[in-house]
């Protein structure tokens, strides 16, 4: 399902200002984000009748009390004693921006001022968010100028705060997102289970809002695993890609937030280059296939850490893999890709069976019901938990609703420390013109 690009035009104007309620169900959003993050004890009104005061302009010092709240250190910050040189801190904010400044999370406008009242943007407190999460920009995981960018690279935020005014309310929609993201450190927990695990918040009160909860909705599978998947975009000769007109679109992501990526095997086959295009819109070339296996339909492939305009990451979001083998008829399924190679979107479904045996496939494939298209090929299947079972691969040519997969069972245990092959010199083997090499494969 990679070949056959049709030129497609779409002109959808959906104008959200102009749509009835559009404002209204915006706003009650927030005030749930709002109400969500005040249960938990992170987040305070602002009194009187303004409530949570969600359209103003947000400020540096009410930036800083709510994440150092949601690092979970707000009795050490109130029992930490540092010596900032600042003269302007309100009473209210001092505790929260001495320990943050003591962190390394914060610095000030100068050295005597914080300047609590100005004005936070969306890329300063993204920055604070990063820092407090593990991230250095001084050792170069990030850089405070491409700081939202990396966010969304990784996963932190999946809209663009880029322009605008940064308000109370959308400080409360990013903590939210960030109350499940994991550290980095290694350990995989959670910002809301460190949160529990120090006593900050409490486990009924995390509970009762499905914080814990590893089944995901529909929404939050978007929003968690989208930022790792991406269009993939195949040029089959070199004068397409001097051209830069894709010869195919196909879908993949991300298994390592070093750049390992898996599609499928026919995704990929018989092409000379190829580039992966972002959430972000960011662009970058793959550099090496490190795995692939034609019967199985399965390719794994590397990802350059350097876009097409010459951007450095330190880092990709990634999925987690899981065994096909835990996936049972009737589970639930996400399917994530590129169809058309119009951009990603999100089709839900049911498993249909976990192994049927397809021709031209040597491994039992996962039969489900969550739709894919031309370009889909390379996409992921997950389950209800976010974890990968299945690379979407094809369809029944005259079934309804039958849609192929193919297991990550075997990327579970396969090599990946091989130098591997370029895309042109994988196009050679294929073709004969190069002597036949070993392919990696499983055990």
């Amino acid at each position: 399902m990679k070949r056959n690009i049709l030129a497609l035009l779409c002109a959808l104007a959906l104008l959200w200002a102009g749509l009835p309620g559009a404002a209204a169900a915006s706003s009650s959003r927030d005030q749930r984000t709002a109400d969500l993050l005040n249960t938990l004890g992170l987040v305070n009104g602002t009194g009187g009748s303004s409530g949570y005061a969600l359209s103003s302009q947000a400020t540096r010092a009410q930036a800083v009390t709510v994440f150092v709240r949601l690092a979970g250190c707000q009795q050490s910050a109130a029992q930490a004693t540092v010596a900032t040189g600042f003269t302007d801190l309100p009473a209210w904010a001092a505790d929260a921006i001495r320990y943050a400044y003591g962190r390394g999370w914060v610095y000030g406008t100068s050295a005597t001022t914080f300047s609590p009242n100005a004005p936070v943007s969306a890329r300063a407190y993204v920055t604070f968010l990063l820092r407090m999460l593990g991230y250095c920009d001084a050792d170069g995981d990030f850089h405070y100028a491409d700081a939202l960018d990396f966010a969304r690279r990784i996963g932190l935020i999946t809209e663009d705060y880029a322009s605008g005014s940064f308000t109370r309310g959308d400080l409360f929609e990013i903590t939210a997102a960030a109350l499940c993201f994991p550290y980095h450190d290694g350990s995989g927990q959670t910002v809301i289970g460190r949160l529990v695990d120090q006593g900050a918040v409490s486990r009924a009160a995390a509970n009762a809002l499905g914080l814990l909860d590893d089944t995901l909705s529909p929404q939050q599978t978007w929003e968690q695993c989208s930022p790792a998947v991406f269009c993939l975009e195949t040029y089959v000769e070199q004068i397409y890609a001097d051209a830069k007109v894709p010869s195919g679109y196909a879908s993949g992501f991300f298994i390592s937030e070093d750049g390992l990526a898996a599609t499928n095997y026919h995704a990929i086959s018989g092409d000379i280059a190829a580039n992966v295009i972002l959430s972000t819109g960011e662009t970058y070339p793959v550099e090496r296939v490190v795995y692939y296996d034609e019967g199985r339909d399965l390719a794994v492939i590397q990802v350059s850490p350097v876009s097409l305009d010459g951007k450095r990451t330190s880092a990709f979001a990634c999925l987690e893999l899981a065994n096909t083998s835990t996936l049972h008829n009737g589970d639930t399924v996400y399917a994530i890709g590129n169809p058309l190679g119009l951009g990603l979107t999100i089709t839900s479904g049911i498993v249909s069976a976990t192994e049927r045996a397809v021709d031209g496939y040597t491994i039992p494939c996962v039969v489900n019901t969550a739709h894919i298209s031309q370009g889909s090929s390379g996409g992921a299947l997950l389950n209800d938990q976010g974890q990968v079972v299945a690379v979407t691969s094809g369809a029944y040519a005259y079934g309804n609703s039958m849609y192929l997969a193919v297991p990550v069972t075997p990327l579970l245990s396969a090599d990946f420390s091989t130098r591997g092959w370029t895309l042109k010199e994988l196009a050679a083997i294929e073709t004969g013109a190069a002597a036949r090499v070993k392919i990696p494969s499983a055990q």
